[in-house]
């Protein structure tokens, strides 16, 4: 019976051990800051202060935007606004997030979609300003672009 105590003490030690290793472990790597504001125009569709705000996870990463200055042309269905996300790379080039993640909208709401994905490398730093976000709402492109950087500052993946 006391053998069965002292394996039992063990593996409860050993067991707290290792979640205060997890407790204390580095964290995954993450894009800072992870959220921005820009001021976008959109043509005849609108503009003003949108919202990004990216995630990564290796070299995966996603970002979406939300805008209560910049509203739905019409009624939309969830995921069915394909959207092109081109952010501008510091030191040339681009990066494109993708997809057709939406919450469903109705004439007139804010605009929001995302998560979008796309791939980064450890390093990138990326700015709406010299980007584009291309929308494509029942056949209708809508093209917006940012009037300067972004604040606080590009998005820096790790």
């Amino acid at each position: 019976m006391r053998g069965k105590r002292t394996a039992m003490g063990a593996a409860l030690a050993a067991g707290a051990l290792a979640v205060t290793g997890l407790a204390f472990a580095p964290s995954a790597a993450a894009v800072t800051p992870q959220t921005a504001t820009i001021t976008a125009s959109c043509g005849v569709f609108g503009g003003g202060s949108a919202t990004l705000t990216a995630t990564q996870s290796g070299t995966s990463a996603t970002i979406s935007l939300s805008s209560s200055a910049i509203t739905a042309p019409v009624a939309v269905a969830a995921d069915s606004i394909s959207s092109t996300l081109t952010m501008a790379k510091s030191g040339g080039g681009s990066v494109v997030f993708s997809g057709t993640k939406n919450p469903a909208m109705s004439a007139g709401d804010s605009v929001s979609v995302g998560p979008l994905p796309g791939t980064v490398a450890s390093g990138d730093s990326l700015d709406a300003n010299g980007g584009t976000l291309k929308m494509v709402i029942f056949g209708v492109t809508v093209t917006c672009t940012a009037n300067g950087p972004q604040s606080p500052g590009p998005f820096v993946f790790d």
